[in-house]
């Protein structure tokens, strides 16, 4: 291959090449654009199911206390100890608990799927700077 037709093939795949990686730089930003304010409704929910799961708590502890009868599994229970109260408490509000858990995963999920994007955009940016300097 003659040298002038070998310059210009190598020309244009480092022109595609650069091109194919910028739009996969932008492909990546939009992404992130798009996935960050989910980030913030899931904090906000990870934060309500805390505070729901605090208050069920705190209610059934008073409820216990007080010599309300409760039941969890079909069993009642009445003045149990003080002891195991808060035991017995975190039982009982087990649905908020797993309420409060799923949230928390799932706003741990998100922070995990931006910074997979963040790693995969900064390293189309050093391909980028590589194609640049050659």
């Amino acid at each position: 291959m003659e040298t002038k037709e070998k310059d210009s093939i190598e020309g244009f795949i480092e022109m595609s090449d650069v091109i194919l990686v910028q739009q996969k730089i932008q492909e990546k930003i939009t992404l992130m654009e798009r996935e960050r304010p989910k980030l913030d409704t899931l904090a906000r929910e990870k934060a309500v199911y805390a505070a729901n799961y605090d208050k069920a708590i705190a209610i059934t502890i008073m409820k216990l206390n007080a010599g309300k009868v409760m039941d969890i599994e079909g069993e009642t229970i009445k003045d149990p100890a003080k002891s195991i109260m808060e035991k017995l408490a975190r039982g009982i509000c087990y649905q908020e608990r797993l309420d409060m858990d799923v949230a928390e995963a799932n706003y741990k999920s998100q922070v995990q799927k931006l910074d997979c994007v963040k790693a995969e955009l900064n390293g189309y940016q050093s391909i980028n700077r590589h194609l640049d300097t050659t």
